[in-house]
Formats: structure tokens, C-alpha cells, sequence
């Protein structure tokens, strides 16, 4: 039997890959600030805190050990150091989720090489509050740079699913089925994206491979942004009002809210040959997606 702790398992994708370790029959504890139930009962442990609190998330850990230690929600690089000095000496595989932000936007099909988290500067003064890119770079740089710990940094597009909190897709659906602007700046703009259960599936199935570094993650297949609203427009019977903001930066932030969450300047593509090679299977997005847009219309 593994033991593994998740930090972030009570909603989507972690959520998920909670209910496959259980179903695998790992024992779980989860770290939780406790705001947001879940259905475990029992089956879980729970370490109630918050894990940007390094005090508590030591206390909480203690002399524990663990086989695998997921790490769903580090954001920046204070709490990576704290997890290097925590979890020293007491697990034998970490695995953090990270982002295709840590990638530049352009036609080239990243592959893991083009941001390398073990010559990354990390400044001496870890900045308070980076850009969610730059904050997950830092993490990067500061797990494989100082862990005393095998580490796996997972590489993931956007997520999205029926569960996804953030109503990414859902934004655009809605917006169409009212008759309201969306702001895209370049519609031909190609993306990469993964489901919520795709992405459990692949944290799940990390905790038995043995290899280390950044692995990229997403969907086989891209979309571009206009073949999106096209599944939409299809789906919803009503034409997208789409508007190209005169100004942009690489993520759109308008006064009215009508800023594509999508709303890229340049592709954002990235290669997954690593985890093939290592033997993953990914889901074809050109299937999964139309039926995940039907479903949110239907809602």
C-alpha cells in the first residue's frame, strides 16, 4: 500500500486523482484549509491548514513519511523552499503540478528543454508576489535546484471539465448564448488543453514511473481559437459577437469583462513526446471537446 499525501485534493483534477489512489487502495491524507467539502468520509486523513503557513504545514507533517507527495497548489517559491525543508528525508517521490506558462507564446511546439528549471536564477530575495508564470518558474527552479527529493514538475495547459471551477469554457457558451462580445485577439491562435480526468489520470500514473524533471502534459491534438467558437456557434445555433480589443496584452484584461479567458495574442503549443515515450496514452482533444461543449450547453 502507497502513502501519499495530496496537497489540493478537494476539487477537480485533484479531487479526482484522490478517488484513484483510493480506488487503488493507497492510504491518503489530504492538506486542506477545510473550506471546501468533500465526499472522502473516512477514507481519507485530513491535515487541516494552510500551506503557504510553514509553521503549521511542519507541524502537521512531523517525523511523518510518505511514498509519494502530490503538490497540487504551490504558487510560489517561499512555499516550495518550505516544502525542500519540510519533506527532507521523509518522501521518496514528489510530484508537482506546474504550467504550460512557463513556456513563451509562438508557433514552436515546446518540448521540455525550452525552460530549464535547474539553471533558472533563483534570486536571493524570492519576490512576494510574481506572476503566476514567473511564480511557477521560481517553484521550479527551487524544487529541482534544492529538493533533497526525487522530483516530477508536471507541465499542464489549460484544464477544463464539468468540474472546472473557473468556467473557462463555460464563459464563452454563456456569452454566445446572450448575445454578448467576447474580446479575442487572434482567433487563429493554436492551443493544447487537457480534461480534469485526464489530468488525475496522469498524476495517477506518474506515482509508479521512476523518471525525474518536467514532463509535458495535454490532450493529443490542439484547437485553434475560432475552431472553439465554431463548436460553440454549432452548439448553440447563435453567432459569436467577437471583438478584437485594439490593445492587448498576452492575456486580455478588459474593464468589461468581456476578456476571452482564451484570449491568447500568439500560439501556446507545447510537445508531449516525453511522456509518450515513457509509455502515457492521451485522450484525442477533437473528441472529447465538442462533447464537453454540448454537455456545458446543456446546462
Amino acid at each position: 500500500m502507497n502513502k501519499v499525501l495530496v496537497l489540493g485534493g478537494t476539487r477537480f483534477f485533484g479531487k479526482k486523482l484522490v478517488q484513484l489512489l483510493l480506488e487503488d487502495g493507497a492510504d491518503v491524507t489530504l492538506v486542506t484549509r477545510g473550506q471546501t467539502a468533500d465526499s472522502f468520509g473516512d477514507q481519507v486523513k485530513r491535515l487541516q491548514l494552510d500551506r503557504t503557513d510553514r509553521r503549521a504545514l511542519a507541524a502537521a507533517v512531523g517525523e511523518s513519511e510518505w511514498d509519494v507527495v502530490y503538490d497540487n497548489i504551490c504558487f510560489y517559491p517561499q512555499d516550495a523552499l518550505s516544502a525542500c525543508e519540510i519533506f527532507a528525508g521523509k518522501v521518496k517521490r514528489y510530484i508537482f503540478t506546474s504550467t504550460m506558462a512557463v513556456y513563451e507564446f509562438g508557433d514552436l511546439l515546446h518540448p521540455e528543454e525550452d525552460f530549464n528549471p535547474y539553471t533558472y536564477p533563483v534570486p536571493v530575495k524570492l519576490p512576494a508576489e510574481p506572476s503566476y508564470a514567473e511564480g511557477k518558474k521560481l517553484a521550479e527552479a527551487v524544487l529541482f535546484q534544492q529538493a533533497p527529493f526525487p522530483v516530477c514538475a508536471v507541465r499542464f495547459p489549460i484544464v477544463l471539465g464539468t468540474d472546472d471551477y473557473t468556467k473557462r469554457l463555460l464563459f464563452h457558451i454563456e456569452r454566445v448564448q446572450q448575445g454578448l462580445p467576447i474580446g479575442i485577439p487572434n482567433l487563429d491562435a493554436v492551443m493544447g488543453f487537457i480534461t480534469s480526468d485526464e489530468a488525475a489520470r496522469f498524476l495517477f500514473w506518474l506515482k509508479n514511473q521512476h523518471f525525474e524533471g518536467p514532463v509535458n502534459a495535454r490532450s493529443d491534438g490542439e484547437l485553434s481559437i475560432g475552431q472553439i467558437m465554431k463548436l460553440i456557434e454549432a452548439e448553440v445555433g447563435t453567432k459569436a459577437l467577437i471583438e478584437k480589443p485594439a490593445a492587448a496584452g498576452d492575456i486580455l484584461k478588459q474593464a468589461d469583462g468581456s476578456a476571452s479567458p482564451f484570449g491568447i495574442t500568439a500560439s501556446w503549443r507545447m510537445d508531449t513526446s516525453k511522456a509518450v515515450q515513457h509509455g502515457f496514452v492521451f485522450d484525442d482533444v477533437a473528441e472529447w471537446y465538442p462533447r464537453l461543449v454540448k454537455e456545458l450547453a446543456s446546462q
